[in-house]
């Protein structure tokens, strides 16, 4: 997100407390992924929360592990520390089936050296009585704040205790011209070190490891003054090699994401090459009716050279030949090089996307292409078309009037489409032209 407003609060944890199901209860939808699994969250997911006349803003994080030398234990651990180190508060949250644990009295440990207020937030209290409760005193804390956060339980209690700290809530700046884009690809070609880069800051675990994202996270990026909304996603495997549970889930929010989406980078591992799983990716891109840019990674470990370039250039060609007017670039997300390159890419599509024609304008170039290459014959007669205009915009949409919309042939189509990208424009953008009987 961008400048966090308001005290920033941390909710922090053990695994498998309930943590992303607190944060999704207090920030009024489903924006982690809940599920009865330890280490379902493993990136910082933040969001503006506003109760009664204020706000904040929360950060759910990963399950703490502080002992651990497991490398996703300890690259989910180096988020919490971040999220600690960010906060203002912390919601330390255990759990009271449980009791106390050794791992919340390391966290515990680790939360009293930050120096940082600390909230105790016993989870999973509903139909017990507060005999649960008298362990968590042996830590030496008070007060303890009960919730059931599944239940929405003691919910509005903590909010109550957390108030003093909030500020007045500010009123929701209205955001024009915000290019929404989303990072697609199979799992481990580089999305979440691409943000990072973007960034500047760790905020999302990275690892070698496939399927290291599991939820999709929203980042605010300034380039040049001007503000993007990016979007990183867990990697879509092959149908066949997907699992149940968590990973079907986190396929199902990736869609949601690009559903809402401007522009889809692609992102592509430039060593391996462009892949089957790939090129299906780029189709549902197209399906949905997105702009559209691919980013070729990891070209320095590539082989340099005409060859290596070459080879990338027949697979884009091969894979992708269903996208019109392609556009890619060479791009090292670990190293930083080529960022440049993203953003012109974006801005393109972006600019395509949302581009409108005016009816004068399209009717005159339309008499023109319709004069130098007339429609076909259709049934003995040569088919008429009166005029076309533009009925939207993400992605430009335009309605053609015919005499009998059923005989104009696809290439025709083609023909039109290919004329209104070169005459307007429309770079890295799908076009979509719907045919419409002439009353």
């Amino acid at each position: 997100m961008g400048a966090l407003k308001g005290p920033i609060v941390a909710i922090v944890g053990r695994p498998n407390v309930g943590k992303s199901t607190l944060f999704n209860k207090l920030v009024g939808k489903r924006k982690a992924i809940v599920q009865n699994l330890p280490g379902i969250t493993r990136d910082r997911n933040e969001a503006l929360c506003h109760y009664r006349d204020r706000q904040f803003t929360l950060i759910d994080t990963g399950g703490l592990i502080p002992e651990s030398k497991e490398e996703m234990a300890s690259e989910v651990r180096r988020q919490s520390e971040i999220a600690i180190e960010q906060a203002d508060l912390l919601l330390f949250l255990m759990d009271a089936r449980e009791g106390v644990t050794p791992l919340d009295q390391s966290v515990h440990d680790l939360l009293r050296r930050s120096g940082k207020p600390v909230y105790y937030v016993i989870n999973k209290t509903e139909g017990h009585g507060l005999d649960r409760l008298t362990e968590f005193y042996e830590l030496g804390i008070a007060p303890l704040h009960p919730v059931s956060a599944e239940h929405n339980e003691g919910l509005s209690d903590l909010l109550d205790a957390v108030y003093p700290h909030m500020t007045p809530a500010e009123e929701e700046e209205e955001v024009v011209d915000l290019p929404k884009v989303v990072v697609l690809g199979r799992p481990n070609v580089g999305k979440s070190t691409l943000i990072n880069t973007l960034l500047r800051e760790e905020r999302l675990v990275t690892s070698d490891v496939p399927g290291t994202t599991r939820d999709t996270i929203d980042s605010w990026v300034v380039h040049r003054d001007k503000r993007y909304l990016f979007i990183d996603t867990a990697g879509i495997r092959k149908r066949g090699k997907i699992e149940h549970g968590v990973e079907q889930y986190s396929i199902a929010r990736t869609k949601e994401a690009l559903e809402r989406a401007d522009i889809a980078l692609l992102l592509i591992d430039g060593v391996e090459g462009i892949t089957e799983q790939d090129s299906k990716i780029a189709g549902l891109i197209i399906e949905k009716g997105k702009g559209s840019a691919v980013l070729i990674n990891k070209w320095d470990l590539a082989k340099k050279g005409e060859a290596a370039e070459a080879r990338i250039v027949n697979q884009i060609d091969l894979r992708f030949r269903f996208i019109n007017d392609l556009q890619y670039a060479y791009i090292s997300a670990q190293k930083g090089e080529g960022l440049g390159h993203i953003f012109r890419l974006i801005d393109k599509a972006y600019e395509g996307y949302t581009k409108r024609i005016s009816t004068g304008d399209l009717n005159r170039f339309f008499e023109k292409i319709t004069e130098s290459h007339p429609p076909p014959i259709y049934k003995g007669r040569r088919l008429r078309l009166y005029y076309i205009t533009q009925a939207g915009v993400r992605p430009p949409t335009f309605v053609l009037f015919a005499n009998a919309p059923t005989g104009v042939p696809d290439h025709y189509l083609r023909y039109i489409e290919n004329q209104l990208r070169e005459a307007f424009g429309f770079t890295g953008t799908p076009i979509r032209i719907r045919l419409r009987q002439r009353k």
